[in-house]
């Protein structure tokens, strides 16, 4: 009988360690593998394999408040290739929301929770959601620490500085280069927004995602599961029972060295009455989703999505105003963000501007964006700050670009950070509207 209770705690110790690792898997990267599924053909293409779809949010829970969603993302398993692939929303998004018409993605929790998420994303996406992780983001820096910090290659210079930001202040000051982060540094990391806005804070979040796989499954992380049930226990919601969960757990190292696609809905950046949005482009984003897997739409998936594409473009704001050139899905780093901050100062046209309203004045971050692109500047979005009471208008742009942006027609402190091609213009209580 000894013996026999002896195997029987071994085996609870190994389950639970399967389930612990997966939990933290999820926290970070959302890859599960739910219910063995075979997805009928016209969904994504013509194939047998048993594909599972699983909607992964980060939702900023806050008291007598539902929370607003913060991070949403699509992975899409093939259980039997043993392939895993990561699709990023941009929270700009903008989506039919069943019964509140277009509206930002991260706005559906708001209006619905999970559910309303996820019939939104179904709409986009063109594929059913089979399951759902929710993702307590106050939990992060802790969940970080418990597993005992990551590894991350910095690729630039980032500071940014935010005395109003909800949580009591964000003060964000990273220097370029291999390092190891704790939670406080990690979430710095992951917060960052220069010139690309969400776009790039995205690029940051996948290639984050993967050196925390990567520390879960160390054998590092063995003496650290009690720190870590306590941190993830209370993080994180879903509908997934413990066999599912330890069905992927067995999975995970083989999806690691299988490769993990990770991309972001391709689509490109716009504004509407000083309200950014990301316009995606629907017919792309499903091809993007079954070519992640290795698979080919269907010519009547092609018809669907073209149906869908035509529907969404005809809904558009006749005065919605795009910003850039569409993008790929893609996240890489270009040649130009690479140049060396000892280089010639830029020219406007080469530079791309991210303006953030913080001032409690309707219009401003419009009116700041014309200004801009008269001067010849690229306007990558146009964004209402988190709080309305900054005092002053900050320009946040490379050493080798502060220059450029002297001789504004508006009062503001002009600061280094961030990388070569990209500014940040906070707008504070101290703008004035023009005729002032």
């Amino acid at each position: 009988m000894p013996e026999v209770r002896k195997q029987k705690r071994s085996l609870r110790r190994v389950k639970w360690l399967g389930l612990i690792l997966v939990l933290i898997v999820a926290v970070v990267l959302g890859c599960y593998a739910g219910i063995s599924r075979k997805t009928p053909a016209h969904e994504i293409g013509d194939t047998d394999h048993e594909i599972v779809h699983v909607m992964i949010m980060g939702v900023d829970s806050r008291k007598d408040d539902v929370g607003r969603s913060d991070t949403l993302m699509v992975t899409s398993i093939d259980k039997t290739a043993e392939k895993a692939a990561l699709l990023s929303i941009p929270r700009d998004t903008r989506v039919a929301i069943d019964g509140h018409g277009y509206d930002k993605i991260n706005h559906a929790y708001a209006y619905g929770g999970h559910e309303l998420t996820q019939k939104s994303v179904e709409g986009l996406l063109g594929v059913p959601m089979d399951h759902y992780v929710i993702i307590d983001t106050k939990s992060f820096e802790r969940i970080i620490d418990a597993i005992g910090g990551v590894d991350i290659d910095v690729e630039k210079r980032m500071h940014y500085e935010d005395p109003w930001d909800d949580n009591g202040g964000l003060v964000i000051d990273l220097y370029p280069g291999e390092q190891h982060m704790d939670g406080k540094k990690a979430i710095q990391y992951v917060r960052y927004r220069d010139g690309e806005g969400d776009i790039g804070r995205i690029g940051r979040q996948q290639k984050f995602m993967k050196a925390v796989v990567a520390q879960v499954l160390s054998p590092e992380i063995l003496p650290r599961l009690p720190d870590i049930v306590k941190e993830v226990s209370s993080a994180v919601k879903t509908d997934m029972s413990v066999p599912e969960l330890l069905s992927f757990a067995k999975m995970m190292k083989t999806f690691q060295a299988n490769g993990l696609e990770a991309q972001m809905v391709p689509g490109q950046p716009a504004y509407h009455k000083d309200i950014s949005y990301w316009i995606p482009d629907i017919t792309d984003v499903r091809d993007l989703l079954a070519s992640e897997l290795g698979l080919t739409l269907t010519d009547a998936a092609k018809q669907e999505a073209q149906a869908a594409e035509d529907k969404y473009d005809a809904d558009l704001p006749k005065d919605l105003k795009m910003l850039a050139h569409k993008t790929s899905g893609g996240t890489k780093l270009t040649e130009k963000e690479k140049k060396d901050e000892d280089d010639e100062p830029m020219k406007p046209e080469e530079i791309s501007v991210m303006v953030i309203n913080s001032s409690g004045i309707d219009g401003a971050g419009a009116e700041v964006a014309a200004v801009l692109q008269r001067k010849g500047f690229i306007i990558s979005g146009v964004e209402t700050g988190k709080t309305s009471s900054n005092p002053t208008t900050t320009i946040t742009t490379s050493t080798r670009n502060t220059d450029v942006f002297y001789g504004m027609p508006f009062a503001c402190v002009i600061r280094d950070g961030g990388s070569s091609n990209q500014a940040v213009v906070n707008i504070g209580r101290d703008y004035q509207k023009k005729g002032k």
